[in-house]
């Protein structure tokens, strides 16, 4: 007889965490014990919550030194050698420029005034440098959209394009300050025909840019400018028209994670058709892209979070021993506390994998 069971999982570091969704398992009890033994990740070789890194979605250990020498001393030089040495077209030059961005607000929230003051620096002592204004625009960007009711927020918008037409000036063939400008349309609503124009000159930079498709797919959203519809054909354009090695065939999956119900009570959903071609598509590109392509494990993240709702677990499982150690992505990056989202559906993973009868010795390789 089935047992149903609503699997709450518990990731405990000075407090609870529920997961976003409740499950149905087979097996009650190999399900309960599959969520006890994922809180012990060492049986699977999963890093323990308080080792998680939130900063990034995949290993990239040049930024990592990088991130800590500035941040120990204050110290802008290291960034400005970082971005310099990184390929201007490349995927990696914009996740590092955003996870730098990303650090300076964050040390600013922790510290009001003084927190990422090495930003502020390098932002005074080199203004020539076209690395430090693309990382100072998407600072902008990001302290706007904390708050889209602030009366600063279109003010802020508005001085993040101006720097983004200056980083733009400074590298004129870099794709990333037109990404981040993406970002300050979406804010400021431009008309759709001043978007298309922003987004022609991504695309002739970069036509198959993945960061620059997920920056745009939020614009045609329904939640900013767009509706269901004109993101699925947005996506799917996309990903039709993807060269091999690509990660676009990935895209349709991020545009069903925009446009989930809040409330569902189908239990089905999660393999429906339409998500089920989104997750093979995204299977394929995982597939076929390199394996150090830069957004890889952003896919991957999203992955672990359709096939765990999906009872995909052994799939799920797989993409998590790809991802495991760092959580800077979405959706976990959504929620307050990325690292208790991300180890909720590593727990359901195993428990789901258990209660089908699996094992860690058992678990494909």
């Amino acid at each position: 007889m089935e047992l149903l069971i609503f699997l709450i999982a518990i990731v405990m570091i000075g407090g609870l965490i529920v997961v976003p969704a409740v499950r149905r398992l087979r097996g009650g009890r190999d399900a309960t014990q599959g969520a006890v033994r994922a809180l012990d990740p060492q049986e699977y070789g999963f890093v323990p919550r308080e080792r998680l890194d939130v900063r990034l979605p995949g290993p990239d250990r040049q930024l990592i030194d990088t991130l800590e020498e500035v941040q120990a001393r204050q110290d802008w030089q290291p960034a400005a050698r970082l971005l310099a040495l990184t390929e201007a077209s490349s995927e990696l030059r914009w996740q590092r420029v955003q996870t730098l961005a990303g650090a300076a607000a964050f040390e600013l929230a922790q510290a009001p005034g003084q927190g990422g003051m090495w930003l502020r620096t390098w932002r005074a002592a080199a203004p020539e440098d076209p690395g430090a204004a693309a990382v100072h625009a998407e600072f902008l960007v990001r302290q706007a959209l904390l708050d889209p009711s602030s009366q600063d927020f279109r003010m802020i918008l508005e001085e993040a394009r101006d720097v983004c037409h200056e980083a733009a000036r400074l590298a004129p063939d870099d794709p990333v300050p037109y990404i981040i400008e993406l970002g300050v349309a979406r804010g400021l609503a431009y008309r759709q025909a001043d978007f298309e124009e922003l987004w022609s000159k991504v695309t002739k930079r970069a036509p198959h840019h993945m960061g620059a498709h997920l920056a745009a797919l939020h614009y045609w959203c329904e939640k900013w400018h767009g509706s269901q519809d004109r993101a699925d054909a947005f996506t799917h354009a996309a990903a039709a028209s993807a060269p091999e090695k690509s990660l676009l065939p990935a895209l349709p999956l991020f545009g069903v994670f925009e446009h989930l119900p809040e409330a569902n009570l189908v239990r089905t959903l999660y393999r429906s058709e339409v998500i089920t071609k989104a997750i093979e598509g995204a299977l394929y590109a995982v597939r076929q892209a390199p394996a150090d392509h830069p957004v890889l494990p952003h896919v991957r993240h999203l992955l672990v979070f359709f096939l765990v709702r999906a009872e995909r677990y052994a799939e799920a499982l797989e993409q998590l021993r790809h991802v495991d150690g760092h959580v800077g992505a979405v959706p976990w990056s959504y929620g307050a506390d990325p690292a208790a989202e991300y180890t909720a559906y590593r727990a359901l993973a195993v428990a789901g994998w258990e209660g089908g009868g699996g094992t860690p010795a058992t678990l494909p390789h």
